[in-house]
């Protein structure tokens, strides 16, 4: 099997337990807790589940995933915070941050659980035989439709999957455990707690009831397992066309309402046979640049999709909208964010005929999406170091999905490294793996999804450009510092003028001052090569 979760009598011990591990893994022992084996097991704990709204919405062929005929599309409500927290993460490991004390406050949390029914869950991180690392989650009475969206977002353990975890590779890894308690409160946190032992997979989750919190701190430690067995860990998407007889693989990295998902599921019209990994979560073989995907169904906003689109039909779960009555008598949802800001739904796997577990052709090219107003639609890096520097500082804008503090400006600009603001080791680890994927010839491309100076970037240029590299038809000409740009109507880059030229120096420098602040932030855990920053400074140096 994949990872380590029985253990042989005489590995009993501090060599492969730390305080939280054993504090946190004991928690899924206690008679209070009830396991739950099945997607349709979790279905009917969610429906019974007070303020479950079972819609009259049917799901779309159950029986391929895991669920009794008959199934309805549920919907289940947040109160005041429908977004992720980052200020509720901590790391084991990171400078500042003490086992000794938060060892303490989780012993205290699942003490107080003893009186409380704890739903235990189980599932598989990776859909593939070469990398699968299996999960489990205690999740309190209460939180049903928590525990079923969990079951429906990974993968549960049907007889097809638990065969091929058996005989897939084995790890010096542990099963991943997480405890959670979405009721917890501490004066010391009052936006919650999710705290991470990447080194034991381990995690708590406290005082947090939206989803994303759930599925993102599973990926978390998926993600560091995959980084310590020579994978690259992806927040992005990535899809394979095929044209006239060729593969051309692309994935494409930014934040949530970047355009990643939205371009990892183009069609293009039908021109190109395409097969789809993941939009969220999938990592990267460095050695033969195969890609593998992490999680069957998708978590996604209901912004753009109405009730009437035709999307709507692969749903399961819908959180964080609206419920009305049609004109039949029936209970259907209102969506596009009417309730709130960050309206979510999971969908099948099935919303995606194309969907595969891997991809075996290496990997083409990666797509930096930023919306850097001062960066033309699309821009070639040849330069390995420049390539995953500008990835180190992807810049983009800050999502809905995610809760801000007071005072924090929704619409300013940002840097979040590999637009992967979950990961648990130091940043220096995915800029040596990215640049290893762009010196293996794995091309870098910057695209700009936002506004190109005063001028909005559409989709469909966005689709055009891609079009135009899978068909090879693509012509790239020489812009500054090793830089290319593609002729792009519409959008001409006139470096000439004073005013723009300021523009890309204050970028470059803004870019470079991120870059520094990591030698002093956390005591310098995050600091990045000194190339990084000399790169940048010869972009400068040209304008």
């Amino acid at each position: 099997m994949a990872t380590v979760g029985k253990w042989q009598r005489q590995d009993v011990g501090k060599s492969n337990f730390s305080r939280l591990r054993t504090t946190i893994e004991t928690a899924f022992y206690g008679n209070n807790v009830e396991l739950l084996t099945s997607r349709r097991e979790a279905y009917k704990k969610a429906v019974s589940s007070p303020g479950t709204v079972v819609t009259d919405l049917p799901v779309y062929k159950p029986e391929l995933l895991n669920l009794d005929e008959g199934s309805k599309i549920l919907l289940f409500n947040d109160g005041a915070t429908v977004g992720r927290f980052a200020g509720a993460r901590k790391i084991i490991g990171v400078p500042g941050v003490s086992e000794d004390y938060f060892a303490e406050i989780i012993r205290e949390a699942v003490y107080n659980t003893r009186f409380r029914k704890m739903y235990h869950a189980i599932s598989y991180t990776g859909l593939h035989e070469d990398f699968m690392v299996k999960n489990h989650i205690l999740i309190p009475e209460s939180f049903e439709n928590t525990v079923y969206n969990w079951l429906l977002n990974f993968q549960d353990l049907t007889p097809e999957y638990a065969a091929m975890y058996e005989r897939s590779n084995k790890m010096n890894e542990k099963d991943i455990f997480i405890f959670t308690d979405p009721d917890w409160c501490h004066s010391d946190f009052p936006g919650g707690l999710a705290l991470f032992d990447p080194k034991n997979n381990c995690a708590a989750l406290l005082g947090l009831r939206y989803f994303g919190e759930f599925k993102k701190g599973t990926l978390t430690l998926g993600w560091s397992v995959g980084n310590r067995q020579g994978y690259a860990a992806c927040h992005g998407g990535l899809k394979k066309y095929k044209f006239n007889g060729s593969s051309y693989v692309a994935a494409f990295f930014g934040l949530s309402g970047s355009g990643k998902s939205t371009l990892t599921h183009a069609k293009h019209g039908g021109k190109y046979n395409i097969t789809i990994i993941h939009d969220d979560a999938l990592i990267i073989n460095l050695e033969n640049l195969s890609s593998i995907a992490l999680e069957p169904s998708y978590f996604d906003k209901t912004s753009d999709y109405p009730l009437t689109s035709d999307d709507n039909k692969y749903l399961l779960t819908i959180q964080n909208c609206g419920i009305t009555v049609d004109e039949d008598g029936k209970l259907v949802p209102v969506m596009e964010d009417v309730r709130n800001g960050n309206g979510r739904a999971i969908k099948s796997k099935l919303w995606s005929p194309n969907r595969v577990d891997k991809i075996e052709e290496p990997l083409n090219a990666i797509f930096w999406i930023m919306k850097d107003p001062i960066l033309p639609p699309i821009v070639k890096i040849e330069d390995p170091v420049l390539a995953s520097t500008m990835g180190a500082t992807l810049a983009t804008k800050r999502t809905s999905a995610e809760k801000l503090l007071p005072g924090v400006d929704p619409e300013a600009l940002i840097f979040e490294p590999y637009a992967n603001p979950f990961r648990t080791y130091p940043l220096s680890e995915d800029y040596d793996k990215f640049k290893k994927l762009f010196d293996k010839g794995v091309d870098c491309y910057i695209i700009n999804t936002g506004f190109f100076l005063n001028k909005k970037v559409t989709k469909e240029t966005t689709l055009g450009i891609l079009e135009n590299l899978v068909e090879k038809k693509a012509e790239f000409v020489e812009w500054f510092g090793g830089l290319k740009l593609m002729n792009v109507p519409g959008f001409e880059v006139k470096t000439s003028e004073y005013e723009y030229r300021d523009l890309l120096k204050t970028s470059m420098e803004k870019r470079i001052e991120f870059i520094k602040s990591k030698d002093i932030e956390n005591q310098g855990y995050d600091k990045l090569p000194a190339e990084c920053v000399e790169r940048l400074q010869n972009l400068i140096a040209l304008l």
